[in-house]
């Protein structure tokens, strides 16, 4: 039976045929459905972990114990686990061990844009990288075939176009994956200096016998259309190319893409009279070309920045410009907080005040923008603790009364906690506040540990974020509602002045979690409304502002009732359906 597939519910998919036992992660656009497509399958155990570190050591925890395992992560998340991936390359795998990570070209949803190849070669781990659907679930089975038969972790590369690209993918019935036996094994498992000089010896015996599987495996293909020109390309821009050249080109898909082919790329060369890479980000596989003595075009031609297109490939390799590409770009939707979002209190009050703001990785991450404009950093996630601290420390106390940090529940949770006891413990007097909307919601509503429920809905421990800021040693600790605007303000007055560590949870949930039920919409009195334009100050998506006066689109308003708060003429009400 065939199905039309996410790319990532395709690597799902076939972890599920391959017999996979655990699958530990952390939400990462735009990585995320993979995990979540997992809980369809009941045999199989899977959860969200506090942050990506953990979840790697998790899936290398089942590894060595003899049951498959995924991890499964964005490419900055990859940097969260880099500690045991490169140690685990290793260790090596008992049962097969796969990192699913998704890189983000364009930075579609991301701080930054990184190619997780780099980390495939300076690790010592094969990579495959699928273009469609269905390669996704057959390089996910072939992964835990690999990571058994070379004793080795296996990384599988996608790419947002990827991910979240559909196409058929042929459903199969799961195979048996028995627990493997578990034998203690120290000089294998246990990495002090002695033992892992050892293993180093392993690790690059096993990457020339990759070297050599490179050369003939299933995953690197040469189609030959007879044709002049060849390309070289992987993953999504194989398709890009595909569908811009025809059968005007030869083409070499590499599905491995570490460790690279070599005769295999010079018998490719040899076979045309002009050669091409097409690849998004880096110039891994052009670097590689060129080491080989092999002249090709590369990035002199195309960019390191961003996505690829049809168009782009086009123009670079045949000199053709289409009409789609005179037009011009397509203008940019901006983002926005969504209607009723309760961080729009939070910054509100914030921007008010005058504030410095150490920003982090999450919705919130749009305070930044205008109208709003409070956010001031943003580097990574947990950042805004840690980065705040240092900024109090260099420049003193009365700094330190106009900064705050801001930071989600569930990135407190993923690597907050750190940043918050080094400024107890260095006797620093921060304010850090926690916004607390009951969910992890930038990457689509995933529960995590303050939220009481497990991946798959069921009831668990909750962690009580006012008890563990006082556990590591923050006396003062409040819970405010944000949009309670006066009070909310008045709560940060009072904490930013306090010479001692102090956390405000900022708690309301999700305007669009399926619970929270605002009920009406908020109406303009035209009568009363001076065209102040102090609501517009919000970057409320249903309120704009015509003929001098504030409107509000009922179409869009859900009745949240926070505009009402801060109309100085009482010229917003909310009024029930």
């Amino acid at each position: 039976m065939k199905k039309l597939m996410l790319g990532n519910a395709a690597v799902a998919r076939g972890a599920y045929e391959a017999g996979v036992r655990v699958v530990s992660s952390y939400p990462g656009t735009p990585s995320t459905e993979i995990t979540e497509s997992v809980v369809e399958y009941e045999n199989v155990y899977v959860e969200w972990a506090p942050n990506e570190k953990v979840a790697a050591e998790v899936a290398i925890g089942s590894s060595i114990a003899g049951g498959r395992a995924m991890s499964c992560m964005k490419h900055v998340g990859l940097n969260v686990m880099a500690d045991p991936v490169f140690t685990v390359s290793y260790i090596g795998a008992n049962a097969g061990l796969v990192f699913c990570v998704a890189d983000d070209p364009g930075m579609h949803s991301s701080q930054n844009e990184q190619d997780s190849r780099h980390y495939a070669e300076a690790a010592k781990i094969p990579m495959l990288e699928p273009s469609d659907s269905s390669e996704c679930k057959e390089f996910t089975k072939a992964a835990f075939e690999l990571s058994e038969k070379y004793d080795t972790p296996v990384f599988i590369r996608l790419s947002t176009r990827v991910s979240h690209s559909q196409s058929l993918v042929e459903l199969c019935e799961p195979q048996e994956a028995p627990l493997k036996d578990y034998e203690k094994n120290i000089p294998k498992h246990v990495m002090m200096p002695a033992m892992a000089r050892g293993r180093h010896v392993v690790v690059e015996e096993r990457t020339a016998k990759l070297k050599a599987f490179a050369e003939n495996c299933p995953f690197n293909k040469v189609e030959d259309n007879g044709a002049k020109i060849g390309v070289i390309a992987a993953g999504a821009t194989y398709v890009y190319a595909k569908e811009a050249l025809g059968d005007k080109a030869n083409y070499l898909k590499l599905g491995l893409v570490y460790p690279l082919p070599e005769k295999l790329i010079k018998d490719f060369a040899a076979s045309v009279d002009e050669l091409w890479v097409v690849e998004e980000l880096d110039p891994v596989i052009e670097t590689h070309i060129k080491a080989l003595g092999i002249k090709v075009h590369g990035k002199e031609n195309f960019s390191l920045l961003g996505e690829y297109s049809q168009n782009m490939i086009k123009k670079a390799i045949l000199g053709i410009e289409t009409e789609c590409e005179k037009v011009g770009a397509v203008p940019a939707r901006p983002p926005v907080l969504c209607v009723g979002c309760p961080h729009r209190g939070t910054f509100y009050v914030l921007k008010k005040l005058g504030l410095t703001v150490s920003g982090d990785i999450g919705c919130y991450t749009l305070g930044a923008v205008a109208p709003l404009q409070s956010v001031d950093t943003t580097i990574c996630m947990g950042a805004s603790v840690s980065a705040a601290h240092g900024m109090s420390k260099a420049r003193g106390e009365e700094f330190n009364k106009k900064l705050v940090s801001v930071i989600g529940d569930s990135t407190f949770i993923h690597s907050g906690i750190t940043g918050l006891i080094d400024i107890v413990y260095n006797k620093g007097n921060n304010t850090v506040i926690i916004l607390d909307n009951s969910i992890t919601g930038m990457t689509g509503h995933q529960q995590n540990p303050t939220t009481g429920k497990t991946i798959r809905g069921e009831a668990t421990r909750q962690v009580d974020l006012e008890l563990l800021c006082k556990a590591v040693g923050v006396e003062r600790v409040r819970i405010e509602d944000p949009f309670d605007l006066k009070g909310f303000e008045a709560a940060v007055k009072e904490e930013v002045n306090i010479n001692e560590p102090s956390v405000i949870i900022a708690q309301r949930p999700c305007a669009l979690l399926k619970h929270v039920k605002y009920t009406g919409h908020c109406v303009v009195d035209n009568e009363k409304c001076r065209g102040c334009k102090k609501c517009m100050q919000l970057g409320c998506p249903a309120i704009s502002f015509k003929d001098g006066k504030a409107v509000i689109d009922n179409s869009q308003c859900n009745g949240c009732g926070l505009c009402t708060g801060v109309c100085p003429f009482d010229a917003i009400a909310k009024e029930e359906a």
